[in-house]
């Protein structure tokens, strides 16, 4: 005959998952607070067409929603600025890729059209990401 062991559910149990859960919740807060938005952040629109730069927008800068056209390689975008982010409204490429991509808001973060070979990318201000813990590392 087999005996089983019986397990006992104490109070340093609750107290260890309980702190667990605090641990966890703080992590994710802290996560979410540092995380660099487009709206008051210092972000920059770079606007590329076959690599060259061709238009930068200050999102921080507008206070309403801007709608600039791109033409390159007989196709249009339509791009919106606001200070919440950028999207492709309109295009009249293929694939439409470009404006499935919907609304970017963090540094790094590109929207790409391939038949038209434009891009928009964000960026942060340097100096306000670095002291937001948006670079990983910084050199020079």
């Amino acid at each position: 005959m087999k005996s089983s062991v019986k397990l006992h559910f104490c109070r340093w149990d609750l107290i260890v998952a309980a702190a667990i859960l605090l641990l966890a919740g703080g992590l994710t807060f802290g996560y979410w607070g540092q995380t660099v938005s487009a709206a008051g952040s210092g972000l920059t629109a770079v606007v590329s067409a076959n690599g060259e730069e061709i238009d930068r927008v200050d999102l921080a800068s507008l206070k309403t929603a801007e709608e600039r056209t791109y033409t390159d390689l007989g196709y249009t975008l339509t791009v919106e600025f606001s200070p919440d982010g950028v999207c492709v409204e309109t295009s009249d490429c293929p694939t439409q890729d470009c404006v499935h991509t919907g609304t970017i808001t963090r540094a790094g973060q590109s929207i790409v059209c391939l038949p038209a070979r434009i891009s928009v990318q964000l960026k942060a201000d340097v100096g306000q990401a670095a002291s937001s813990g948006d670079f990983d590392v910084m050199i020079g």
